[in-house]
């Protein structure tokens, strides 16, 4: 993983520019922030990390610290711990887009820990938000893009009902 001392993050991209400004957030996900609204650092990470579906070579650095603070406690862990490395997940495939080669290893390591972290994070657990994005991450992680999508897509109860009599009717 990539340190967050390293000068390597300079030479990363994010939506808007170069990212030496990602390690101080990341370091902040230590104290398992809320992403509720725009509460920070959560709402810069995806702002400049995942802006609306588009990820960069940064999002790719981010990923293993992202899993690595959720491995921390994972019992305490919002959505966005398992919604973002999904959502990155899915936008790389989506886009086709190329992990610099010395960010793949610890990006595909940091996927892999995912299914069993959220099998630490779950009991108890039952808000939509989380069960969509915990089960996506687990697809993610298992190559299931798709399924991925549509499972984040599904966090509203009441879009589950209406796929539900959709399928029913069909």
């Amino acid at each position: 993983m990539l340190s967050l001392e390293s000068a390597r993050w300079s030479e990363l991209e994010h939506a808007y520019g170069h990212a030496s400004d990602i390690p101080p957030l990341l370091r902040r996900l230590r104290d398992m922030p809320s992403s509720i609204g725009e509460s920070e650092p959560w709402f810069t990470l995806w702002s400049a990390l995942a802006h609306q579906g588009d990820v960069y070579s940064a999002s790719f650095a981010a990923v293993p610290h992202v899993v690595d603070a959720l491995a921390s406690a994972p019992a305490k862990a919002d959505a966005s711990f398992f919604h973002f490395p999904a959502w990155v997940e899915i936008c790389r495939v989506k886009q086709e887009a190329q992990i610099p080669t010395d960010l793949a290893a610890a990006y595909f390591a940091a996927l892999q820990r995912l299914p069993a972290l959220v099998a630490e994070a779950v009991p108890g657990r039952n808000e939509p938000d989380f069960v969509a994005s915990a089960t996506a991450a687990v697809a993610a992680a298992l190559g299931q893009h798709a399924m991925a999508e549509v499972i984040l897509q599904m966090s509203s109860p009441g879009l589950a009902l209406e796929i539900l009599g959709w399928l029913d009717d069909r």
